[in-house]
């Protein structure tokens, strides 16, 4: 166990690394989700979608993202809810959390008042989905008599896309798998497991737990860090990967920047005479320090993965990328590296 009223920087970027499964121990998709408590969805793919790479940073070419499907939409020990894949272990918190009283905020109020006005069409919706579902949002007809767009922002007129988004935040109905992308909807009660409620204040208390326990150590006001309990400190190997932009161990700036050193910056909307480095660069991670940071895109229609570039942290000593780079292109199925 790691002492949290001793720790110097150098132990607490180890317990990060090992607690974030970064160190080789990772073994399973399923137990990697678990101890990660969730992965980050998006759809932005130069090299493969985020909730993927992660598990590649960690699992390596082992990694079929087939499996997670099968977790997701066969065997259900995993539940999409928002843009978070996570353990259907937590099903039980995050209803709590979806099922909360509204109404605090601005915003809060005006969806409340815009599902009161449109209550026909959420019955509608709910119908639909009880006998046909589950659904793609495009099978279900715009009923709205106020128009979520008619006071402005930028949803426009995608009324059934709001509707839905609303009762998944509710609780209402679950998301029960994806079609070219697209997910499909179904209602709740015919697609999560039955579970017993559990307090809001104790779910809000489990999840921040969880979220502790997965990053290992976190900043305190004044620099100092604070330990996981369950947090281990010990060597960690000197193995190369590359990070997505929305890995858990990145993915609050600050907190890298004090553990690592290191400042990174997505430049996905920035102008490309502005850019620094590029478009949609990785971060390399050698052991417990990042060294560098790494452009690859994968060229699916030449069957290519390329490097763009490679930049090297001043005062770090360049790796050899091949190992990371092959393990990349195998998983991807590119029939060659071009750098």
């Amino acid at each position: 166990m790691a002492k949290s009223n001793a720790v110097s920087l150098a132990q607490a970027r180890r317990i990060a690394v090992r607690a974030q499964l970064l160190d080789g121990s990772a073994t399973d998709v399923l137990s990697t989700v678990r101890r990660l408590s969730f992965l980050q969805i998006d759809t932005v793919a130069p090299v493969a979608v985020p909730q993927q790479l992660v598990l590649w940073s960690r699992l390596g070419a082992s990694f079929d993202p087939a499996e997670l499907d099968r977790l997701l939409w066969d065997e259900r020990k995993l539940f999409e809810y928002g843009a978070f894949i996570r353990p259907i272990e937590d099903l039980p918190l995050l209803l709590a959390r979806m099922r909360r009283p509204r109404g605090k905020s601005v915003g809060e109020r005006r969806a409340e008042q815009w599902l009161k006005t449109n209550a026909a069409a959420r019955r509608y919706v709910l119908r639909e989905l009880e006998r046909r579902g589950p659904l793609l949002s495009r099978e279900l007809d715009d009923r709205a008599v106020q128009p979520w767009g008619s006071t402005g922002g930028w949803w426009g007129n995608r009324n059934v896309t709001l509707m839905l988004e609303l009762l998944h935040g509710r609780g209402a109905i679950a998301v029960a798998g994806r079609k070219a992308g697209q997910r499909l909807w179904a209602l709740a009660e015919a697609w999560y497991p039955p579970v017993d409620p559990v307090p809001l204040d104790e779910a809000e208390r489990l999840l921040d737990e969880r979220r502790f326990r997965a990053l290992g150590v976190r900043l305190r006001r004044g620099g100092s860090w604070e330990v996981h309990p369950e947090a281990v400190d010990a060597p960690v190997p000197s193995r190369t990967t590359l990070l997505s932009p929305f890995d858990r161990l990145i993915h609050d700036r600050a907190r890298m920047e004090a553990l690592f050193g290191f400042h990174y910056r997505l430049e996905m909307f920035v102008p490309k005479a502005k850019r620094m480095y590029g478009y949609y660069v990785l971060p390399i991670l050698r052991g417990d320090r990042l060294v560098g940071r790494l452009e690859p895109v994968f060229d699916r229609k030449a069957n290519v993965l390329r490097v763009n570039g490679v930049w090297w942290e001043d005062g770090a000593k360049p790796v050899s990328l091949d190992r990371p780079l092959r393990d990349l292109a195998r998983w991807l199925g590119a029939a060659s590296i071009e750098r």
